[in-house]
């Protein structure tokens, strides 16, 4: 039944460069086609004007604080009588503000479902991580459902009583395999000057302490200082557009980099279009995402890799994860952990069978992660919990449309 509303709100949207931006607007526009009449109520940083496409967006953000978000929710929801509202949930997106943690509590008129991409407390001072957690597992209980992205996650949810509902539905990759025309592997390589003879290692996504780039630097100076010939190629954007405190965490690793003296082994690309990204990836020989707390499906970086098929290293997840396999369709090894890193790349370079086992692996696991599975188990929550609630959505396969 085609018809239905449904509010989302997020703290990034595109323009804004994020991974929960770029989710947000890939759901909504799958959830459009499908019969779902979409608003996204999100930060005033994505657009200077509301806009018509397979959403329409409202960016009227500019603070996420109680008073502005709880009127500007409480007009929106007046003027377009949402049957259901989605709240996009990490914790640096809405400014670390707690007010949307308690807005369940606080407009008990329309169900909600909080999509958590993220559980992690950021450590401020030990007060405000108690409090954190409390606002956190607060927005869990108070919600009809609760989407959590991996398995960590929904094993940190269900410690927490009183929550009715918890769905586990993956993320995509925002970042689809789609190569330049014309793409010269050797030619895009040679404009960093890396020659066959050397391995090109890549890192994808925003940085922070929990992405392992300290650990990554340090074990590309150790392989420097032995005489390897071994480049790495920084994929994307350093910081985000929510949260600017991560320019502390670049700052560090930038600073690594020359004390290292590698500043002529690391490349940095930039914000870049797909195409782009996806030409970096197919360039390098391995990706590395030392992950400080453990590889996890919740990490866009790690779905991007998997989504282009290249051979990647990573870090024992937190709770086991039974997809993953060691030395199958990826290479683990221990967090925070240069060294381990280090004995990581030089077995892998030198050793192109298990490279392309790791590649075809990768390929493989990718195809759980397809953006309309996602919105069709996403669609099939929203419709339980509307007819929990006395109202409906449409059946999942109505008007799919073509997608991307």
């Amino acid at each position: 039944m085609s018809g239905t509303k449904l509010l989302l709100i997020t703290g990034e949207y595109p323009p804004m460069e994020g991974g929960v931006a770029d989710f947000t607007a890939i759901v909504g526009e799958r959830l459009a086609q499908r019969g779902v009449e979409v608003h996204v109520l999100t930060s005033e940083q994505a657009n200077a004007v509301e806009r018509q496409g397979p959403d329409t967006v409202h960016p009227r953000m500019s603070d996420w604080g109680f008073r502005p978000l709880y009127r500007t929710v409480r007009e929106l929801v007046d003027a377009l009588s949402p049957d259901l509202i989605n709240i996009q949930y990490q914790t640096a997106a809405f400014g670390m503000h707690p007010a949307i943690n308690l807005l369940p509590r606080r407009l008990s008129d329309v169900p909600m479902v909080t999509t958590f991409h993220d559980l992690k407390v950021p450590y401020l001072l030990p007060k405000a991580v108690r409090l954190r957690r409390w606002v956190n597992r607060e927005l869990a209980r108070s919600c009809a459902a609760a989407i959590v992205t991996n398995a960590q996650d929904h094993e940190a949810l269900e410690q927490v009583s009183g929550v009715r509902r918890i769905e586990m539905i993956p993320i995509g990759s925002n970042i689809s395999r789609r190569l330049p025309p014309g793409f010269d592997r050797s030619a895009w390589r040679g404009q960093w000057g890396v020659t066959d003879r050397t391995s090109l290692l890549s890192f994808f996504g925003f940085l922070n302490d929990s992405k392992g780039a300290i650990e990554l630097i340090e074990a590309l100076g150790q392989l420097t200082d032995e005489g390897r010939a071994v480049d790495l190629v920084m994929i994307g954007g350093a910081v985000s557009s929510s949260n600017a405190s991560n320019q502390l965490y670049y700052d560090r690793v930038r600073n690594e980099i020359t004390e290292h003296k590698l500043d002529d082994h690391v490349f940095w690309t930039g914000y870049i279009a797909n195409e782009e990204v996806s030409a970096a990836f197919v360039s390098a020989d391995l990706c590395v995402l030392p992950f400080a707390d453990g590889v996890s499906f919740r990490r866009g970086s790690l779905m991007a890799a998997l989504t282009h098929g290249v051979a990647i290293i990573s870090t024992h997840p937190e709770v086991p994860i039974p997809e993953l396999v060691h030395g199958e369709n990826i290479y683990l090894v221990p967090p925070r952990d240069a060294a381990a890193v280090a004995d990581a790349v030089r077995e892998l370079s030198q050793d192109a069978a298990l490279r392309e086992r790791l590649a075809r692996g990768a390929r493989e696991l990718s195809r759980q992660f397809d953006w309309d599975t996602i919105a069709d188990r996403t669609l099939a929550l929203f419709r339980e919990v509307l007819a929990s609630s006395g109202a409906s959505v449409p059946s999942p396969n109505a008007d799919k449309g073509t997608g991307h």
